[in-house]
């Protein structure tokens, strides 16, 4: 919206998002690194393990298309709650205001690119370093999960982004922006 007012540059928006994105891939590897390392994978009888793994397999089994319009779909909804938490007045408004939103979005399935950067690894960590005891506890083993790979993860990653930028950026900031914010002529 700054941008579309003429009160930041393309290169600001671009500067902003680039830092936002690379400090946000940073912390989910990071934290996906972190719930792998202490094993939580394993807690009841790995079927957290095994909800980590069909997640992250779901999501780099999307097509383009689907994966791409599930991303709108979700960040249409995330910036709706980011804008009607800036319209609550007290902390409590703010926390009910933001949770439907995004509890719907996690409940329909759609797709968002830091949420998705959190848990495909974290099932490729999985796949990748769980011990056969694991498998065992599951009844499973990676070979189950072909399309869970690092080149899926990216082309998971592509259209995702792409997703979530139109998703926040035109279909709530620019139609916001041409609604209430926009300069009227005088």
């Amino acid at each position: 919206m700054a941008w579309a007012s003429q009160k930041v540059t393309t290169r600001a928006v671009l500067q902003n998002w680039t830092l936002a994105f690379i400090g946000n891939f940073v912390g989910a590897i990071a934290t996906a690194a972190l719930l792998f390392f202490s094993t939580q994978y394993t807690f009841g009888g790995g079927s957290v393990g095994l909800v980590a793994l069909n997640t992250a397999h779901a999501k780099t089994s999307l097509a383009f298309f689907p994966a791409l319009t599930l991303a709108i779909l979700c960040n249409t909804l995330v910036c709706l709650a980011v804008w009607m938490c800036y319209g609550a007045r007290t902390t409590i408004d703010r926390v009910i205001t933001i949770v439907p939103p995004i509890a719907g979005f996690a409940a329909a399935g759609f797709e968002h690119s830091i949420a998705n950067i959190y848990f495909i690894p974290l099932g490729l960590f999985i796949k990748a370093g769980a011990p056969d005891s694991f498998w065992t506890s599951i009844g499973k083993s990676a070979a189950d999960f072909p399309n869970l790979t690092w080149a899926n993860f990216v082309a998971n990653l592509v259209p995702v982004t792409i997703g979530n930028i139109i998703g926040g950026s035109i279909m709530v900031a620019a139609v916001y922006w041409f609604i209430y914010l926009r300069q009227r002529p005088t």
